[in-house]
């Protein structure tokens, strides 16, 4: 049975111990029968905007020049990238945008990484590598068993606090301080 959750935050419930998905905030871009799809906004790779777009052969302008790190949007297709921005300011193409939230849009358009290598793109954005997916009915399994908690969609968790505190923020949304809530026992497992 499918839920009309997405768009919307998933936030990792402080009990989840997946290496990967532990402490993440996820995108959750879209959510069907078939499958889900999202990215995680924040989780760093080990890598800077600057060398992405040196590896990808896009000339930066000095003045648009950023030390932005990447994201590891997830552990799906890690050799393709995607770029969660505010579509209300800067330029950027209409075709191949997803919009989401009024403040809040995802694209893989090529064009967007341009803008931005100018200086003329969103003033707000980050570049995720790869994608969080679930196959039919996985996700709706997890959240009923507790992974996973649905935080309404709001563009200031994304962009307007830092990464390393997106997680508690999120669940903060919700009246939930991780620290106060019990982590599974491995016999819970």
């Amino acid at each position: 049975m499918e839920s009309e959750i997405a768009p919307c935050l998933l936030v990792a419930a402080p009990s989840l111990a997946c290496p990967f998905f532990n402490h993440t905030v996820v995108l959750l871009v879209d959510h069907r029968e078939d499958g889900s799809l999202g990215f995680v906004v924040n989780k760093p790779a080990d890598l800077e905007l600057g060398a992405l777009f040196e590896q990808i052969g896009i000339e930066v302008e000095e003045r648009a020049r950023s030390k932005a790190s990447v994201m590891l949007g997830g552990p799906v297709s890690p050799e393709t990238g995607w770029v969660v921005f505010d579509p209300t300011h800067g330029e950027h193409p209409e075709e191949g945008v997803l919009s989401l939230h009024p403040g809040l849009g995802v694209s893989a358009n090529l064009e967007v990484l341009e803008d931005i290598a100018r200086g003329a793109g969103p003033e707000h954005y980050l570049m995720t590598l790869g994608y969080a997916g679930w196959g039919p009915g996985q996700l709706d399994d997890e959240i009923r068993e507790g992974s996973w908690i649905a935080v309404d969609l709001d563009p200031k968790l994304v962009f307007g606090i830092p990464i390393e505190e997106r997680w508690t923020a999120a669940l903060a949304t919700l009246g939930i301080d991780p620290a106060h809530v019990a982590a599974a026992s491995p016999a819970d497992a």
